[in-house]
């Protein structure tokens, strides 16, 4: 053997530890790039998802707007609910709204019907 070939056998080994060590690299290097990107779209996915964060903030304030709509319907509620009992149990309550109503009269009462007032014309120059 000649010391040329030689020192290629020696050289040999280097440059596939060399190769791998770049084939390596590069494959670490893709790895982290996917991983990175996964992590990308994972985050995408936590804050703009169809339940990410994003959507969890509106689902609180459309639940507030909900529960403040049923605390007024609630007092609408407990109004005409009130409203209702006297009704059944006050006689008054009932003659008064038949003659808000119904403008019912008793026996010599005269109605008096005026027209809804207007808003005041304005004074026209001449």
């Amino acid at each position: 053997m000649s010391t040329r070939e030689t020192s290629q056998n020696r050289r040999l080994p280097e440059l596939a530890g060399q190769l791998r060590d770049r084939a390596f690299g590069w494959r670490r290097k893709a790895a982290t790039t996917g991983v990175g990107a996964l992590a990308l779209m994972m985050g995408y996915g936590v804050f703009f998802g169809h339940n990410g964060i994003t959507m969890f903030v509106h689902k609180q304030q459309e639940e507030r707007a909900l529960q403040k709509q049923m605390q007024q319907l609630q007092v609408e509620n407990d109004r005409l609910r009130g409203h209702v009992e006297r009704l059944q149990n006050d006689p008054g309550a009932i003659e008064h709204q038949a003659r808000e109503e119904l403008h019912y009269t008793r026996a010599g009462e005269v109605i008096v019907t005026l027209p809804p007032s207007s808003a005041p014309a304005e004074p026209q120059h001449p």
